[in-house]
C-alpha cells in the first residue's frame, strides 16, 4: 500500500505521536513498557508507575522500589510486612 506523505507539519505532528494510556495525553516523546509481551504506552514515569507497579499489601502504596515480599504477598517495606504478620522478614543491617 502506497502511503502519501501528509499535508501539512501539523498533520506529520499529530501521526507521530502516541497516546499514553493513563491520561490519555499524546506526546511525540511517549515510550513504551512490555511486561510478558504486553505492550503499554505512556507519557511519563508516573503515569507508567501507575499502571503497572505493584501494590503494598498493608497501605496501598505504589511500590517504586524493591519491595519486600513474604508468603506471596508483597510490601512497600519490612514495617508493613510486620504490620500484616509476616515477622520473618528483617531489614538489612
Amino acid at each position: 500500500m502506497k502511503q502519501t506523505p501528509p499535508q501539512s507539519v501539523r498533520r506529520a505532528k499529530h501521526l507521530c505521536m502516541a497516546t499514553c494510556e493513563v491520561c490519555e495525553n499524546e506526546y511525540d516523546k511517549a515510550f513504551e513498557v512490555v511486561i510478558g509481551g504486553e505492550h503499554h504506552t505512556f507519557d511519563s514515569f508516573e503515569c507508567a508507575i501507575h499502571a503497572l507497579a505493584p501494590v503494598c499489601a498493608h497501605c496501598n502504596c505504589r511500590i517504586v522500589g524493591h519491595g519486600v515480599e513474604a508468603d506471596g504477598q508483597i510490601f512497600c517495606c519490612v514495617h508493613c510486612a510486620r504490620k500484616s504478620g509476616k515477622t520473618q522478614l528483617k531489614d538489612r543491617v
